[in-house]
């Protein structure tokens, strides 16, 4: 077959020059990957925002009820712990947000930079700088989102403690 591909002035497998082999699977996972983690900080990114959403309801709803004319005086002083921890709560909840987006942010110019290797050069350590900032700010985002979990638990002992009354009292006391 080489000669026939030869007399009909087709270069032969043996006459072509070797193409260098491309590794596809690791140029489309190096593609691909920082587009996943997009898609990933955005769903985490919907979360905060739904729980930043019910927080701020939830101190509206304390603060109608501290100014409520036949609140006591004993309940205004919970509410007014339960504000101070869902305010900070809340700010915690915000720092995870912004994290968030500054991972997005990281992972969007990880695939930029890798789009633009025709166009552009930048070293390679380059993206992955941007990719290792992305999963540092996701780590941070996830750190305040334990801690706002953390900070729910007082504000719900604190519930627990004007409804059920002090646990040291022994039970069967009626409030």
């Amino acid at each position: 077959m080489p000669r026939e591909a030869r007399r009909l002035g087709r270069p032969s497998a043996v006459d072509r020059p070797s193409m260098p082999p491309i590794d596809t699977l690791p140029r489309i996972a190096s593609a691909v990957t920082p587009a996943v983690m997009v898609s990933a900080c955005g769903l985490i990114a919907l979360g905060l925002i739904n729980l930043s959403q019910a927080l701020g309801g939830r101190l509206r709803e304390l603060t109608r009820e501290h100014r409520a004319a036949p609140t006591t005086e004993a309940r205004r002083g919970v509410i007014r712990r339960q504000v101070a921890i869902l305010g900070h709560r809340h700010q915690t909840v915000s720092r995870a947000l912004f994290l968030d987006y500054g991972a997005i942010l990281a992972f969007a110019l990880t695939s930029l930079l890798f789009l633009g290797h025709g166009i552009v050069r930048v070293p390679e350590v380059v993206e992955g700088l941007f990719f290792l900032l992305g999963v540092l700010l996701l780590c941070g985002a996830a750190g305040f989102a334990i801690a706002a979990v953390h900070l729910d638990g007082g504000a719900l002992r604190l519930e627990q403690l004007d409804v059920l009354g002090d646990p040291r009292d022994g039970p069967g006391k009626d409030r």
